[in-house]
């Protein structure tokens, strides 16, 4: 299966930045099909995508621009977005321009149509994947998945321990790694908790009697759940004055794996913003089958299917 990744992995690298040093180069390129990368400049009142390449100006006309504008089911937000960032092509072929020069005509959307044949349509539910988020919504974050085609990881999928938003998470532009959890229709959806570890795996990090830093997920009458990890919480006794969203730090009372529960009690709380590090991944490439969250003996099973 050939291997394509999301928009902006190419244009740095040496086989991309030679095969656009020159115009003979460009044309070996487009002999080839090549999948090459540059930086979008302008996309003008036609909604053309103007590139920059070393060796001319570059140009991907409005039906070029991505899978889906000729049929009217992209919205041309999809080009405008794209000016300042990378965007992938083949080369087409060259023309003259008004000027007097030369230009490469591109097309976006033949790469993506290369990626989704070549790439997109092997995949399995299960599969892992590299993929860069995009855009986020209340109930999931949109993620580029190779050339710019769009995937959609739901809320739910992000991780074990809930959050409110997406953006407890995640920010435009990070690369994370995502397993396949459904295709439907040339759509697909992404899962990230199962590659963030078991509930034994996280408790590992921690030892009773420590006291760490954690962030609070959600407060209730009864208690006040507690983030350790994206895939670790546990249960704080109440306090007053607490809210959603506060650092915290903890004092790990107790680690109970045959009732999947950490016992806590807060020490301190405070309204600085909380970071966004990049995941912590346990499983970083392949395909899963089947994964438990849950230790064994534990009497709630959480788990995931892919088979």
């Amino acid at each position: 299966m050939n291997r394509y990744y999301p928009e902006g992995h190419l244009i740095d690298t040496p086989q991309n930045q030679a095969a656009q040093r020159t115009a003979a180069a460009l044309a070996d390129a487009a002999l080839e099909g090549k999948v090459l990368e540059a930086r979008a400049v302008l996309c003008d009142a036609g909604h053309n995508l103007h590139v920059e390449l070393p060796c001319m100006e570059g140009i991907i006309p409005y039906y070029e621009g991505a899978v889906g504008i000729a049929e009217g089911t992209t919205r041309d937000i999809a080009l405008i977005s794209r000016v300042s960032k990378p965007v992938c092509f083949v080369v087409k072929g060259f023309e003259d321009t008004p000027g007097g020069g030369r230009r490469a005509v591109l097309s976006r959307r033949e790469a993506q149509e290369k990626c989704r044949a070549d790439y997109l349509d092997a995949l399995r539910c299960g599969d892992i994947v590299p993929a860069r988020v995009t855009r986020l919504e209340s109930f999931g974050a949109f993620c580029d998945i190779g050339c710019g085609l769009p995937a959609l990881m739901p809320i739910a999928s992000l991780s074990v321990s809930r959050i409110s938003h997406p953006s407890d998470r995640f920010g435009p532009g990070m690369d994370i790694l995502g397993v396949v959890s459904s295709l439907e229709n040339g759509r697909i959806c992404l899962s990230q908790r199962e590659l963030l570890g078991t509930w034994e795996e996280n408790a590992a990090l921690f030892a009773q009697g420590e006291t760490v830093a954690g962030i609070i997920r959600s407060v209730e009458d009864y208690g006040v759940f507690v983030e350790l990890t994206p895939n670790l919480a546990g249960l704080a006794e109440p306090r007053e004055g607490v809210k959603p969203g506060q650092q915290a730090g903890v004092y790990i009372k107790s680690i109970l794996p045959e009732k999947m529960k950490l016992k806590l009690v807060i020490i301190d709380t405070s309204d600085a913003p909380p970071e966004r590090p990049a995941p912590r991944y346990f499983i970083r490439g392949g395909h899963i089958d089947r994964w438990v969250y849950s230790p064994a003996g534990c009497g709630k099973v959480i788990a995931s299917d892919f088979a």
